[in-house]
């Protein structure tokens, strides 16, 4: 059976449990190649497009050993949302499994919203957390929980849709 592109994504890597990347025990995709080029990246290795492995959806879900102890997975890079029919392949099968998705982008939350592409409107209507904004070396601060910089936000997606700001998202004290 032959798989057809729009099936396939190109990845730096997955770490099936972290507790970094997001708020629980989460999987985690690191998706290849990033226009934002920010100075001081984390990840500059994923910056390149034609970089990474090329796999098969199935091939990274079945890498990231999703199981019950998770809460969700993170989509992280490189930018997720270059390849936004791989990204939201992955969102079906963590929403099939009973996760949550964390996004992170380099894009604002108000640049995203403009967006005309219909794979990252459905994208964001699955996610349940977004990390937005690129990375700024001058802003960087190592006490933000899941953030480099003080630029970005951790907004709450699905409270936020439709509305004209995006709403911020609050940890609660489980």
């Amino acid at each position: 059976m032959e798989i057809k592109e729009s099936e396939l994504i190109r990845i730096a890597g997955v770490i099936p449990e972290s507790v970094v990347d997001g708020p629980g025990l989460r999987g985690v995709v690191f998706f290849q190649g990033c226009p934002h080029h920010c100075a001081g990246c984390h990840n500059p290795e994923t910056w390149k497009p034609e970089g990474g492995t090329l796999l098969s959806i199935d091939e990274v879900w079945s890498m990231l050993r999703y199981n019950q102890l998770l809460s969700g997975i993170t989509l992280s890079g490189g930018e997720p949302l270059a390849q936004p029919a791989g990204a939201l392949a992955l969102a079906k099968k963590v929403k099939e499994a009973g996760g949550n998705l964390l996004l992170y982008t380099g894009y604002q939350w108000e640049k995203l919203t403009l967006f005309k592409s219909p794979e990252i409107k459905e994208l964001l209507g699955l996610t349940t957390l977004l990390i937005d904004g690129p990375f700024k070396i001058e802003e960087k601060a190592d006490h933000l929980l899941f953030r480099g910089s003080r630029n970005q936000r951790i907004i709450d997606v699905q409270s936020s849709l439709g509305r004209k700001n995006p709403v911020l998202w609050e940890k609660s004290e489980d």
